[in-house]
């Protein structure tokens, strides 16, 4: 019993750090129908530098911790803005370019952090009672995995907020809805789209730094590994639903602890999930049909 309790609270925070992921994917194609490749890159690169500025005052304070979580989710935010202006912004309506462009600066961003890092996975400690671990029901849960599933949880309840409940939101979704009509009443529409891509940035960023914390260490590699199971996330919980996501980041990240501790083969079964969801219901679980 306490093995199952284990896997289960432990899959409930790695949900948690995949949903932080693909919070981002999801709301950026939802509203802007961009698929971002290189959204893997605001990942590792908000994690790269939260945890060298926190190095500064010790990754293993809290104060550490703080400061690399606000440094990494404003250095996501800023790289992902600066990607739509400079590279999305042009290539509206043509996602043939988009796709090429992304996953190019996915594969150059890599060796970019390679070159500027190393290639080698760099190892950190974090705060003493993040390191340790909570008896539940027998079982000896790592004190990350709440943080993770907490921080999910936080994240969406923030992005739905913001949506629904700030003048941007209304025009990010009156946008959407019809951009012309938005920009015949004299809103620049093109910045609500910007705030779009650093608000995705910024969940990015944050989920970089606490991927360093769950898998305590940082590579180039971080945000290209977890940004597979984000994709397979987004798709199974249905393209721009950012619910179907949340749900689907549970699903996956349970379903995978599960199998890897009972046959070995979590990975696998996620995508045969993802295969038998995609011809069931390829709209995903809560995704719109076409």
């Amino acid at each position: 019993m306490s093995t199952l309790v284990l896997l289960l609270v432990t899959g409930l925070g790695l949900g948690g750090l995949y949903f932080l992921v693909a919070s981002g994917l999801s709301l950026i194609y939802g509203l802007m129908g961009v698929l971002n490749f290189a959204h893997g890159s605001f990942l590792t690169l908000g994690a790269f530098v939260g945890v060298g500025v926190a190095r500064l005052v010790g990754t293993d304070t809290w104060a550490g911790l703080g400061l690399a979580l606000v440094v990494g989710a404003a250095t996501g935010a800023a790289a992902a803005a600066l990607t739509e202006l400079g590279l999305i912004r042009p290539l509206y309506e043509r996602h043939i370019e988009q796709v090429l462009v992304t996953v190019g600066l996915s594969l150059a961003t890599v060796a970019l952090f390679e070159g500027i890092w190393g290639p080698d996975a760099q190892y950190l400690t974090g705060p003493p009672w993040l390191e340790s671990t909570t008896t539940l029901a027998g079982a000896r849960i790592p004190n990350v995995a709440f943080v993770t599933f907490v921080a999910g949880a936080l994240v969406l309840a923030g992005i739905v907020l913001f949506l629904k409940h700030t003048r941007y939101g209304l025009i990010i979704r009156a946008g959407v809805e019809n951009r012309a009509m938005v920009t015949a009443l004299g809103i620049d529409v093109r910045r609500a789209f910007t705030l779009v891509f650093a608000v995705g940035g910024a969940a990015a960023g944050l989920g970089g730094v606490l991927a360093s914390q769950y898998f305590g260490y940082v590579s180039p590699h971080l945000g290209g590994n977890l940004l597979i199971f984000a994709f397979i996330v987004t798709v199974i919980g249905g393209l721009g639903s950012l619910t179907g996501a949340a749900v689907a980041s549970v699903v996956v990240a349970v379903l995978q602890q599960l199998t890897n501790y009972y046959l070995g083969y979590g990975d696998l079964v996620v995508v045969l999930l993802l295969a038998v969801v995609l011809l069931v219901r390829p709209s995903g679980l809560l995704g719109r049909k076409a």
